[in-house]
């Protein structure tokens, strides 16, 4: 039986770690081919996976993405691959889809850019390929979770409506200092965008949208008290898709408290001098929070809603996903959550059972759950509480 040959774009911390949990999880032996327009990131990348790996046979080939047009040899990978895990940033999802739809390989990417996503929806429309887009932690593993809860809650209570859906998810420091009670955990300019730009969100089964961080809460999550609100992007096609089923649906960012009060004086202050913009906002965060390597994702969900009687009820999960060894290497939990999911969907797209354009709520919740990548990470994980 041939090897499937893999091409992953973008040689950072993801996807440098979806080549490893690939290579070291997999039952399958694959092909690795890991892609970057910057060289120096493509050979460390490939140092890293070198040292990185446990299993002798894997071998991880690279190769270089033009900053415009194709090369010889960029064609020449293309013409290999069965599928292209896009983990470039999301600017460049709609360049990267059109390779696959070129070159015939089933395609997934992380992006929550919605610009983006919806050009690629109509350029993948008739596709033979499987395209599965916004597959990474939030948008992507919550929202399988919340489906599955979803299902799950109405199944049995017998109804096909609820009240609530809360998706929550955060990228944390296992330790935060005052005043900001934060550390930086991934991209900087990613949590400057989720905290300024709208959010997607349900009420009384319509779908409109809210300001973020303007619907604060309290969770006590695994006996720890979190402070939660309304963020850009994570819900993913949730609320397309639950619209006249849920009365309520957030997505929401788990934070420190105390956190979320040191950002509002922030933007606070940039909209006194008129100058509120994620990348102005972001400048703000990196003069005064460190970038910490040390990394928590809480990941929780809940489904609340009346059965047949009248009776409220509520379903729930969470996970505590800690940093994760991999092979010879430490992945970082905010990595781990993120590769995970998208070697997982490369599993299902490489086994030809989709085409076209799939999104989160299409996604077979046992089937993910119950696959190689996802039930690896919940199980190393569930050894450390």
């Amino acid at each position: 039986m041939n090897r499937k040959n893999i091409l992953i774009a973008g040689a950072g911390g993801i996807g440098r770690s979806v080549a490893l949990i690939l290579a070291e999880w997999s039952k399958e032996e694959y092909n690795i081919f890991i892609g970057d327009g910057n060289l120096s990131t493509l050979n460390e990348a490939l140092h890293w996976l070198s040292k990185s790996k446990s299993k002798k046979t894997e071998v991880f080939q690279g190769f270089e993405i033009p900053f415009s047009g194709e090369s010889d040899e960029l064609i020449s990978i293309l013409k290999k691959g069965d599928i292209i895990l896009d983990c470039l940033p999301g600017s460049l999802a709609p360049r990267i889809a059109k390779y696959a739809l070129d070159y015939d390989l089933h395609y997934a990417n992380l992006t929550e850019y919605v610009k983006e996503t919806e050009q690629i929806v109509e350029m993948a429309k008739k596709s033979n390929r499987g395209f599965v887009l916004q597959t990474g932690l939030a948008p992507g593993f919550v929202n399988v979770l919340t489906n599955q809860l979803y299902q799950n809650f109405c199944q049995k209570h017998k109804v096909e409506k609820v009240e609530r859906i809360l998706m929550c998810v955060g990228a944390i420091t296992q330790v935060a200092y005052s005043p900001h009670f934060y550390g930086f955990t991934w991209s900087p300019i990613g949590v400057a965008t989720e905290y300024l730009e709208k959010a997607k969100v349900l009420r009384d089964y319509k779908l409109t949208h809210m300001l973020a961080l303007s619907e604060r809460e309290f969770l006590f999550i695994d006996g720890k008290k979190y402070e939660v609100d309304i963020t850009s992007g994570g819900a993913a096609d949730l609320p397309d898709f639950f619209k006249d089923k849920v009365r309520r649906l957030d997505y929401k960012t788990i934070r420190y408290e105390g956190h979320y009060n040191w950002i509002d004086n922030k933007i606070k202050k940039l909209k006194e001098t008129n100058v509120v913009s994620p990348n102005n906002l972001q400048k703000v965060m990196e003069e005064n929070i460190p970038r910490v390597e040390d990394d928590i994702v809480v990941i929780f969900s809940s489904v609340e809603g009346k059965n047949k009687e009248g009776k409220l009820y509520r379903t729930e999960k969470f996970y505590n996903i800690y940093p994760t060894k991999v092979g010879t290497a430490t992945l970082r939990a905010i990595q781990i959550t993120t590769a995970s999911p998208l070697a997982q969907v490369a599993e299902y797209l490489l086994s030809d059972k989709i085409k076209g354009v799939y999104f989160q709520s299409q996604i077979n919740t046992n089937d993910f759950f119950e696959g190689t990548f996802v039930s690896r990470m919940i199980k190393e994980n569930k050894r450390k509480r």
